[in-house]
């Protein structure tokens, strides 16, 4: 049966569109633009702003648009004289009670009330300014900081933490002027089981909430004469960055990006993706020896940081189930400051190693104190004093403040000549590229187990059932006649569905993949905004190309992790990879 329509009129015209449909869908159908700052489809309609009001003919009032429904015969005016002074006036009560520090914001060209302020044509604000009480700013996390008194009440970071994570750190508190979003308890962001995913950053329309800005240390670091500073880029980043110089979603800048890092000074220009490649090793001999000897299945995934830290708050007891292997960022730190520094006769303590990620919680992770292997591996042979101590990963950059950087130093990103990543930490397979979005891991794992566990080629790689923006996908793989079935969840509150089970003892599944972020790192916390389903898609389609154009496309392929292992590391899962590549989790409390 065909939905149901219903006939009406909007601006004089008629129109005849779903019955249920919101004034504001029904508009956007027609090619009208209503203005909204707190709605995001299917996550938030609080109707809180009321900037989306429109005239209906017969109501008493004004109507907003994003929860009002169409009826049959409704006429609907969106540009009015009536309308246009309601929205100004609603939007200048907004500004009123906002601090003019727009020169000096992170969000000074991406906030949604400046854009908007402009669209409406508001060139000054009638209303004296909001006498508010100054708020505390929030820096007690290491991804996220918080300004509230750049909040607006919009309300979207509570429903994207709720409903599209569901994990609830955030929610308003008191009343009228004193009304604010804030913590349990006021104990701020580092101090309760937020998750450090950023995904509130995405939607906030101000500045309400960014990222820590680690830039400073690093133009520092760089002007070291002393320092040996190496970067290392997510595989997400390079089909994202270009957006921020004004290229399309979808254009693959790899080596422009590389080109970039360079003329900023680093060292060394090096790429996760190596060490993506020296994850799917680990990783994919871990899953074989869990199969062979009856281990803990399934084993889940444990690259994406803000999964693992809702894990230790959340599901506790399924951490067994979590694979012991550091994410690609972590090993690469190891790596870089062990095999790299002996290899090349570098003091480990001078090694400054800097990361590019999409993701905000790689800053929280970075300053885990576990992630210190390479100092534990110096510290006898060099006699290190505690006074010494160095991270694995010194700092951590996301997509946005790497493009801001290059800005900054004058580099024409666009017109940039390619140039590739320096060897031998820069040499990747397809298989690492594809990390980058949701079911990449558990792809490139099932391409190098199958070959691994069967001593056979693996003709067919593409394992397209675990491709796409679903929130949870699932397949059965067969592997020389052995069915393994996998499943791949992207954004947390589809993880809790896998969870559940796996906590229930009812999964049947031997291996899941797991990715905090909506549509995984292309959709990280981090990336340029916006991110939303459009973005996200046209960045996985660029992911899958470079996959398809790497003439080595499986991580047991690459020859420099060959090298590795042959010159350093001995063998996946050998002693040294258990002290340097891998880790441990642990429960945290849930505030």
């Amino acid at each position: 049966m065909a939905d149901k329509k219903v006939n009406i009129k909007i601006d004089g015209k008629d129109y005849q569109v779903e019955q249920g449909l919101s004034i504001l869908k029904a508009c956007q159908a027609a090619g009208i633009i209503i203005p909204t700052i707190c709605y995001l489809e299917g996550i938030s309609e609080e109707a809180a702003c009321s900037i989306c009001v429109v005239e209906v003919k017969n109501a008493k009032t004004l109507m907003r648009s994003c929860v009002t429904k169409v009826t049959e015969g409704m006429e609907i005016m969106t540009n009015t004289e009536r309308v246009r002074k309601a929205r100004k006036m609603n939007l200048e009560l907004l500004l009123a009670g906002h601090p003019k520090d727009c020169f000096v914001c992170d969000r000074n060209q991406t906030c949604e009330l400046r854009r908007i302020a402009y669209e409406m044509g508001i060139r000054e604000v009638r209303f004296p300014k909001t006498v508010k009480l100054e708020m505390e700013i929030d820096s007690s996390s290491p991804s996220i900081l918080r300004d509230p008194n750049k909040c607006i009440l919009c309300r979207r970071c509570i429903s994207v933490c709720e409903k599209v994570q569901s994990v609830s750190a955030i929610d308003t508190a008191k009343r009228g002027k004193l009304s604010k979003v804030t913590t349990f308890m006021d104990r701020g962001l580092g101090n309760v089981v937020c998750v450090n995913c950023g995904q509130c950053l995405l939607v906030c329309p101000t500045g309400a909430l960014v990222e820590n800005n680690e830039i400073a240390g690093v133009w520092k670091a760089l002007a070291d004469p002393k320092k040996f500073v190496v970067v290392e880029t997510a595989p997400a980043v390079r089909a994202s960055i270009g957006e921020e110089f004004g290229m399309a979603p979808g254009n693959l800048v790899t080596g422009k990006m590389a080109a970039s890092l360079r003329r900023l000074g680093f060292d060394r220009v090096f790429d996760t993706q190596f060490s993506a490649d020296l994850t799917i090793m680990e990783e994919g001999h871990e899953l074989i020896d869990r199969i062979k000897n009856k281990g803990v299945l399934p084993l889940i995934t444990s690259c994406s940081p803000g999964w693992i830290k809702f894990a230790e708050h959340f599901y506790p007891k399924a951490l067994a189930h979590v694979s012991s292997c550091k994410s690609p960022q972590q090993m690469f730190g190891a790596v870089a400051k062990t095999y790299y520094a002996q290899k090349f006769n570098l003091d480990p303590r001078n090694v400054t190693v800097v990361s590019i990620m999409p993701c905000v919680a790689k800053k929280f992770e970075a300053k885990r104190p576990e992630m210190d292997s390479a100092f534990e591996f110096w510290k006898d042979k060099m006699s290190l004093k505690e006074s010494e101590h160095f991270p694995d990963v010194d700092f951590v950059l996301t997509t946005r403040e790497a493009a801001r950087m290059i800005k900054e130093a004058g580099i024409d990103f666009v017109n940039l000549s390619d140039e590739n990543f320096d060897e031998p930490l820069g040499i990747s397979t397809g298989a690492a590229v594809i990390f980058g979005a949701t079911g990449g891991v558990m792809e490139a794992a099932l391409r190098t187990a199958y070959e691994v566990l069967t001593g056979k080629t693996l003709e067919k790689i593409d394992f397209e059932a675990v491709r796409g923006l679903q929130g949870i996908k699932t397949a059965e793989v067969d592997i020389d006649g052995m069915k393994v079935k996998v499943a791949v969840a992207n954004s947390l509150s589809n993880a809790r569905v896998l969870l559940e089970e796996v906590q229930a003892g009812k999964s049947p599944y031997a291996f899941i993949e797991i990715m905090t972020c909506p549509g995984g790192c292309i959709g990280g916390g981090g990336q340029p905004i916006p991110t939303d389903t459009a973005v996200r898609q046209k960045r996985m389609e660029a992911i899958y190309r470079e996959d398809k154009n790497k003439p080595l496309r499986k991580s047991h392929q690459n020859p420099a992790v060959a090298e590795l292992y042959k010159e350093f590391l001995g063998s996946p899962l050998g002693e040294k990879s258990h002290h340097l590549l891998h880790t441990h989790y642990h429960e945290r409390a849930m505030v």
